[in-house]
């Protein structure tokens, strides 16, 4: 087993660059990670109806996600066990039941086989098919629609796990009655680097925006220029920010502007502006005051990130030390016109996507990472990076739960993510964490 515990040191605030790029502390993440992680899996919308499914992954783990005849949600690992072949191969659909294309077993909505060719004459009827079902995802559970899968018996509840970072969630999938649904369809693509990459940037990083989106903002900023009191000549705005991270590794950045403005840069069309400025009281007289804000970026550990006011929810696939793939879905309110559904549709694709401006940034940063240390140099695989941003200056806060920050920018998220991946990555049994993620007390003046 790699020993991680010498690559990263939170309390200085030091990563090795090994941890992205060593095959052996992948493998080790595999494992340790995503075995024992509650992993994204669907969204209830889509499977709505009986022998609706949808295929995804648990890590390096295929797996298949259906709705039961009884309206049920099932989830099996996507192999046959004669010979380990997908039993289905589509993306999505309806099935009444599932076929192996190799030998023909054949598989029901619940996961039990329920037809193998040769029965008789081949295996002379003592084949017991009871104990040759696909095998159940061990946990099974969901949030407000969302389904997530765990293989370990061992770990705690989802609502557990997901602890106060859901009040974050909620901003983005219950605040308006009724929920949100996805879109039709699915963007998927990929990049050289590793997804830890994408995960700890979502949880924590508004640091780069200014730098690598700032040809983006400028462009979005033509498309749907503010008025002067909405910040122009700034195209972030006038925006006071904070973070959140907890001791579970989940971590978010948001952002409010003090007089009760939108994030002008983000939102491509007059019409999601209005329609999130008509709906702000509601969401306020729903969530309360301190999560009225429309803009974040957020990470539940370890690789499910959501974005607002784009509404991309997205899942960093591994697919190597140095490779990974992100399924990117757009969640809407289900109560919002069409019109406005079509808007946030536009809007997704145009700055978070496969062709997406914003995305064709942060999508060269993470690759130029990967080939810098997928050469397998020595020095540079040493290096110590940097993670002391904001050290000693996050603490409890009156308004939020977790370890918060009172600043846009900072790194207390990432530090936060980097503790439970060397707590999950060195334990041989489920460790549930302790204390508070953020050990340093708050600085003077910082109280």
């Amino acid at each position: 087993m790699a020993d991680v515990a010498h690559h990263v040191d939170m309390d200085e605030g030091l990563v090795n660059a090994a941890i992205f790029s060593d095959p052996a502390i992948y493998r080790q993440e595999q494992e340790k990670i995503f075995a024992r992680s509650w992993l994204f899996l669907a969204h209830e919308t889509q499977i709505p109806k009986p022998g609706d499914f949808f295929t995804t992954w648990m890590g390096g783990d295929p797996i298949l996600v259906v709705r039961k005849r009884d309206g049920t949600v099932g989830a099996y690992l996507n192999a046959c066990r004669h010979r380990g072949m997908k039993v289905c191969r589509a993306d999505s659909g309806n099935a009444k039941a599932f076929t192996c294309t190799y030998h023909g077993w054949a598989y029901g909505m619940d996961g039990s086989l329920v037809n193998v060719p040769g029965l008789e004459d081949g295996y002379f009827n003592e084949l017991d098919t009871s104990k040759n079902g696909l095998v159940p995802v061990t946990q099974l559970d969901h949030y407000k629609g969302l389904y997530f899968g765990n293989w370990d018996p061992t770990a705690p509840s989802l609502q557990e796990y997901l602890g106060d970072s859901t009040k974050f969630l909620d901003v983005m999938i219950d605040r308006r009655e009724g929920g949100v649904e996805v879109l039709p369809g699915i963007h998927k693509w990929s990049f050289i680097g590793n997804w830890k990459l994408a995960a700890e940037q979502f949880a924590g990083d508004a640091y780069h925006g200014q730098m690598s989106h700032a040809s983006a903002a400028a462009a979005m900023f033509e498309v749907n220029p503010p008025s002067a009191d909405e910040g122009a000549g700034n195209p972030f705005g006038n925006v006071v920010g904070y973070q959140y991270s907890d001791q579970w590794g989940h971590g978010t950045g948001f952002s409010f502007d003090p007089r009760g403005q939108l994030f002008p840069v983000f939102f491509a069309s007059e019409v999601l502006t209005n329609y999130y400025r008509s709906t702000h009281a509601e969401q306020i007289e729903r969530l309360g005051a301190p999560f009225g804000y429309h803009t974040s970026h957020n990470n539940i550990f370890p690789n499910l990130s959501y974005l607002m006011p784009q509404n991309s929810l997205r899942v960093w696939h591994p697919r190597g030390p140095n490779a990974f793939e992100v399924w990117a879905l757009t969640l809407v309110d289900k109560a919002a016109p069409p019109e406005v559904k079509e808007a946030q549709r536009i809007q997704s694709q145009l700055t978070f996507s496969a062709a997406g401006l914003y995305e064709q940034d942060d999508g060269e940063n993470w690759s130029q990472i990967g080939e810098n240390l997928g050469h397998g140099g020595t020095v540079i695989n040493s290096l110590k990076l940097n993670y002391q941003m904001g050290i000693g200056h996050h603490g409890p806060s009156e308004d939020y739960p977790g370890t918060i920050g009172n600043v846009l920018v900072g790194e207390e998220p990432q530090r936060a993510f980097y503790r439970r991946w060397v707590e999950m990555m060195e334990s041989d049994q489920w460790p549930i964490p302790e204390g508070d993620c953020a050990p340093t007390p708050l600085a003077a003046g910082q109280q």
